[in-house]
């Protein structure tokens, strides 16, 4: 896979495969919308290392009439994906809030989405806004929460705000994976793969928080 986005990092278009990947995950969480966005940076980071010497160099390649790679900017990288998280998020909340009876009853067919949608409103009274940071590091849960909000149909300022911090915290920790792992290991695989395990650590602490049982209080003793 490095092979593949290194190729399309000295191109604008990576800019666009992150976002339409991220933009799309929402609604299918298998895309692997997290890798690719770590990918990216870790391609950027060994990039980075060799800029000095590209930059000695870049006077005799134009004279040769080649172009000098680019090295994609992390921070656009982090802009692309928290817009399209935040897109995607608004997206898929709007079409949960016009389902209406049918999107209730294909959430009533599925077993999964139905304990999703349980544990969400334990969540939601629970945690509030913060569950939805939470959850755009969990498998899919961004797309339980997104739907959720919208078929609960709770107000779009209750929602937006959330999303934009959860959006810019997934995506400025995905860039900073790939950033840190390429610039200490370099543009391999096992840079890549480390960085990888660290997202998937985070989803799985944060899947852990979700499902966690609510807590009650012990009741008073009688006096």
């Amino acid at each position: 896979m490095l092979e593949s986005v290194g190729s399309l990092t000295g191109s604008p278009w990576i800019y666009a495969v992150v976002a339409l990947s991220v933009l799309l995950d929402v609604f299918l969480p298998v895309l692997p919308s997290g890798v690719l966005v770590i990918t990216a940076a870790t391609a950027a980071a060994a990039g980075s290392t060799t800029a000095t010497a590209a930059t000695a160099t870049a006077s005799v390649e134009a004279a040769a009439g080649r172009v000098p790679h680019e090295v994609p900017s992390l921070l656009v990288l982090v802009l692309c994906a928290a817009t399209a998280s935040v897109l995607g998020d608004l997206v898929a909340y709007r079409l949960a809030w016009r389902g209406g009876d049918r999107l209730d009853r294909a959430i009533a067919r599925s077993r999964k989405l139905t304990k999703a949608q349980e544990r969400l409103g334990t969540a939601l009274s629970r945690g509030g806004g913060a569950l939805v940071v939470i959850a755009r590091f969990a498998p899919a849960g961004r797309s339980v929460v997104s739907l959720g909000a919208g078929a609960a149909h709770r107000k779009v300022m209750e929602f937006l705000p959330w999303s934009a911090l959860a959006g810019v915290a997934w995506a400025g920790y995905s860039v900073g994976l790939g950033y840190f792992g390429g610039a200490w290991l370099g543009a391999s695989w096992i840079g890549a793969a480390i960085s990888v395990l660290a997202l998937f650590a985070a989803g799985a602490l944060a899947a852990y928080v979700m499902r966690r049982p609510r807590q009650t209080p012990a009741p008073e003793p009688a006096s």
